[in-house]
């Protein structure tokens, strides 16, 4: 059984909904007595009706949002301000003409949304003649699904209009009563996947915002000459607070609703067309809830640094992203929804910076000077540079010194590099910090010897991960995986030098060799950082060395192993017949190559100088050979 009250229909079922909506205000087993109560306490009342249209201004916005089927409205919201209504006077005239064409409410009176059967009982259409339907948290069905599923449970056939998702809810318009009936009591009848009951809400409402015409051009003149009597020119400033109710446009009857998008982009491009070097711009009070139309102020009002929002219906700051390019110094949007949704004023303000990071003025309060790079057009961080030596003489000492430890490094014995440590030399190896278990991954074999500071929180282990003495540092590395390490791809920097002590950084890519030479598909990146001193002939002792291994990225990947590489090994260079001995000869002198790397391009090349010499040039025109390949 329905119970018309107040405007809207009461089902005595409502209360079959998901468990974790049945608690809430206005549901239960004494909803009916409370809706009787209530019905009860307005029979008599003037001030409102039963179900008639209220004491609004006409100018009143008809699409509201009020649930059909919850009962939870009480005096504080019937008291709510608002700045577009006016008080009721004894005698509205739209009330008593209601009354007496029999729209107001009451038991027999229908005086709910849909008022089934009045009109002679053809269940005719409302006032309006529109109706918007919302599924509170339909935005998680297939649209093709819950329409079928209303379709069914309610057996009538209809065409919904305007379907849209705002934010976890989905509206619809239907234009016929007998629809809008059906769809309102077929409310907690439809069971989704999960096992949850789908609401649907009802309310009548004004034609949906595509089916509102333009502005008709008499009314765009008569609110361009409006637009001019609220511009001051000496500020630069326009005042468009509440412009629905200016008493230039009521009186020629003429509707000025900002929040309806053909209205705004009206309003935009008389700016744009008169005054595009607007500075100043106040839209106050003129319930906008969306800024979608506002965007264009980025590029029509490029000069706008004041911008006046407050007293509208903003619900989310996300909003505000689309006014990200104005380059605003004050902005105003005290009592919008948003604003309450903050936990304290810091949030709030930086919420609002991180859009208008140039803002010096918030809801009225100075706010404290920004602090950032003031960058009119966007910039790119430089390309990284080479290596940084100091000197061509420290250069030449270490890429003597990688291009021998490396070397040993990956032939596969590594006991040799005992003659490269310091007595009381220390190591240490490091991963990056993960939460996930990185032992299943490329990095399993490092990380159970890592020493991330941000892991290992206990000094004794800590202590136990450093490795001590050259004996227990060699040792370590011969236990690491073996490895081929692209010596193209290193990049050496020079931290500090003395005559006593050398330190330098060396980065690039490696592949772990598994069995039979053959390279593992993973391709990881290191970051090394030696702290040596002087040894003799001209030769580094390590005295601490620090190895930062991590995943290569697609772009290092992409990179690796693409210029040619000696093949490290300790075997003797094989022997060569007199003309190659010669043509390798003349190979070095001209492109300046050790003989190594000379003999190399030439056997990729089957000795074939012409080609070899090509090759040679396109490479070091891309930058492909390292500087190891020119030490001599």
């Amino acid at each position: 059984r329905n119970m018309a009250d107040g405007g809207h229909y009461y089902n005595e079922h409502d209360d079959r909904t998901a468990p974790q909506f049945r608690n809430r205000k206005g549901r239960g087993p004494h909803k009916g007595r409370y809706d009787r109560s209530r019905r009860d306490r307005q029979r008599g009342n003037h001030s409102g009706g039963f179900g008639g249209p209220g004491p609004r201004s006409r100018l009143d916005d008809t699409d509201g949002d009020v649930t059909m089927s919850d009962g939870s409205q009480d005096s504080s919201s019937q008291n709510r301000f608002n700045p577009y209504g006016r008080p009721f006077r004894k005698g509205d005239g739209r009330f008593d003409r209601d009354r007496r064409q029999g729209k107001g409410g009451g038991r027999g009176g229908g005086g709910g949304p849909f008022r089934v059967g009045d009109r002679g009982g053809g269940g005719g259409k409302n006032q309006s003649g529109w109706y918007k339907v919302t599924i509170p948290h339909g935005r998680k069905y297939d649209k093709k699904w819950l329409l079928t599923a209303l379709q069914n449970i309610c057996s009538v056939t209809y065409t919904p209009v305007q379907y849209h998702v705002d934010h976890n809810r989905v509206h619809f318009y239907v234009d016929d009563s007998s629809v809008a009936s059906a769809l309102h009591k077929c409310s907690h009848k439809i069971t989704d996947t999960d096992g949850y009951k789908v609401e649907v809400h009802v309310n009548k409402s004004g034609p949906p915002s595509f089916l509102l015409s333009d502005l008709k051009p008499e009314h765009l003149e008569h609110l361009k000459q409006c637009m001019a009597k609220r511009f001051d020119g000496s500020q630069q400033a326009l005042d468009l607070n509440n412009i629905r109710t200016d008493p230039d446009l009521v009186s020629q009857n003429i509707e000025v609703i900002l929040n309806r998008k053909t209205n705004m982009e009206a309003v935009i491009k008389i700016i744009e067309e008169n005054i595009p070097e607007l500075t100043s711009l106040n839209l106050s009070n003129n319930r906008i809830h969306k800024l979608d139309e506002l965007a264009e102020l980025v590029t029509k009002v490029p000069n706008l640094k004041t911008l006046n929002l407050s007293q509208n219906e903003l619900k989310s700051d996300r909003e505000l992203d689309k006014l990200k390019g104005l380059k605003l110094v004050e902005l105003w949007l005290t009592r919008n929804p948003l604003c309450d949704v903050f936990k304290d004023q810091a949030s709030y303000i930086s919420a609002v910076r991180q859009r208008f990071p140039r803002l010096l003025r918030l809801d009225g309060h100075d706010l404290p000077p920004p602090i950032g790079f003031d960058v009119e057009t966007p910039t790119t961080i430089p390309p990284c540079k080479g290596s940084c030596f100091g000197s061509d003489e420290i250069k030449a000492v270490i890429l003597r010194f990688l291009q021998q430890y490396y070397s040993i490094y990956d032939s596969g014995d590594r006991q040799p590099l005992l003659d490269a440590y310091h007595d009381g030399a220390s190591l240490s190896i490091t991963t990056p910090y993960s939460t996930q278990n990185p032992s299943r991954s490329s990095l399993g074999e490092y990380y159970k010897d890592s020493r991330n500071l941000k892991r290992v929180k206990d000094s004794t282990i800590r202590f136990r991960l450093l490795k001590h003495t050259r004996l227990n540092v060699v040792a370590f590395l011969n236990e690491l995986p073996k490895t081929q390490h692209d010596i193209a791809s290193f990049t050496i920097d020079v931290n500090t030098y003395t005559n006593t002590l050398l330190s330098f950084t060396v980065s690039g890519v490696f592949k772990e060799v598994v069995v039979d030479g053959k390279s593992r598909e993973s391709t990881m990146a290191f970051s090394r950082v030696f702290i040596t001193v002087p040894a003799g002939n001209s030769g580094l002792c390590i005295v601490n060395d620090q190895l930062f291994i991590r995943m290569a990225t697609t772009e290092e990947i992409r990179r690796a192993f693409v210029a040619p590489a000696p093949t490290p090994s300790s075997s003797p260079v094989p022997t060569l017949t007199a003309q190659q001995q010669e043509m390798l000869t003349a190979f070095s002198q001209k492109s300046g190559m050790n003989l190594e790397w000379s003999q190399k391009c030439l056997q990729d090349n089957e000795w074939d100088f012409s080609r070899a010499a090509h090759i040679f040039t396109q490479l070091k025109a891309e930058g492909k050979i390292p500087d190891v390949a020119f030490i001599k």
